[in-house]
């Protein structure tokens, strides 16, 4: 006699098998990795990156698709609404955990609309000055600050991005009033500091260090935890004797939420094990990079508490986007 108990076991039995198979077999066809912005900025470096030592090892092309917006939340929702079965990933950047404490609605939950996956690199946030800034320290820019409240004008890539969090710790734990100039991107910002139309600026290291190397900006401290291979004789904010342990901006893998624990953990597994790759770690450090490898849960707890911090920046700052 077949009951309602014994068809709801046997229905909850074939979905099990189907979902092991499914997984077992993972992948069985191409898999879309959507970025967040444009090709060729930091975030995409990362994506194009991994591409090729990853379709090697899962046997499927990696198809990249950018998809630029709103500081990476058209690409975040695409990401959202689609389906838990590991064949669309996303590439966040930082901003991922930022764009809650500035964006008065979001169409997801940051937290309960995906699940972290691996953090793959950062690339910490520079303090920049032009190559005929009277600054040569980041103390001499404080102190230059400190004489004419809110008359020294920062540049940033866009109000609410990395950059512009960075701003805002540096200025409170100086003790400085400056004054924001916000851009539609990182380049138009780092042309105004390099022109000596704005004095100064904080961005990312990937994304600068062309210009840093050729001398067109000179960094005066670095928003990271340690010094950087590429800039080994600028020193930290923190040596810089102004308390910020780190301002880096991170590059991660997130999925959309559902995502069945063993794909999270062989491409959690194929990426760390590539990271550990000599040459896919030189490649990360010679274009301003640090490797992060930060497994599912240590990376679920980096999101959680940096939404928690940067709530509270954007708060007191008055960071919002409308």
């Amino acid at each position: 006699m077949i009951t309602r108990r014994s068809l709801a076991l046997a229905t909850a039995g074939l979905s099990l098998a189907a979902t092991a198979r499914a997984q077992g077999a993972w992948p069985e066809k191409p898999v879309r990795l959507i970025i967040g912005y444009p090709a060729g900025g930091p975030t995409d470096f990362g994506g194009r990156l991994l591409q090729d030592p990853l379709s090697r090892l899962w046997g499927q092309p990696i198809v990249i698709e950018n998809r630029p917006g709103a500081s990476q939340v058209i690409a975040s929702e695409a990401v959202a609404r689609s389906p838990a079965d590991g064949y669309t990933i996303f590439l966040a950047a930082s901003t991922h955990a930022s764009n809650a404490a500035v964006y008065a609605r979001l169409p997801y939950d940051t937290v309960n609309d995906f699940t972290p996956i691996v953090n793959i690199y950062a690339s910490p946030t520079v303090l920049f000055v032009g190559r005929d800034s009277p600054y040569r320290s980041a103390a001499e820019l404080v102190a230059a600050a400190k004489r004419d409240p809110g008359g020294m004008a920062f540049a940033s890539s866009g109000n609410g991005s990395s950059g512009h969090f960075a701003l805002e710790m540096f200025r409170r734990r100086a003790g400085i009033e400056v004054t924001h100039v916000a851009f539609r991107g990182a380049a138009p910002a780092l042309q105004e500091v390099m022109a000596g139309r704005v004095p100064a600026t904080f961005s990312t290291l990937s994304g600068a260090i062309g210009l840093a190397r050729d001398g067109g900006l000179r960094p005066l401290a670095v928003g990271g935890p340690n010094r950087v291979e590429v800039l080994p004789g600028v020193p930290t904010l923190e040596e810089a004797g102004l308390g910020i342990p780190d301002t880096s901006p991170w590059y991660g893998f997130i999925g959309p939420k559902g995502l069945p624990r063993p794909v999270v953990d062989r491409i959690a597994s194929d990426v760390l094990g590539l990271l550990r790759d000599m040459s896919i770690a030189r490649r990360i450090a010679e274009a301003g990079g640090i490797v992060i490898a930060e497994e599912p849960e240590a990376f679920e707890a980096r999101i959680r508490r940096e939404l928690a911090e940067n709530a509270v920046i954007a708060r007191e700052a008055g960071i919002r986007v409308e």
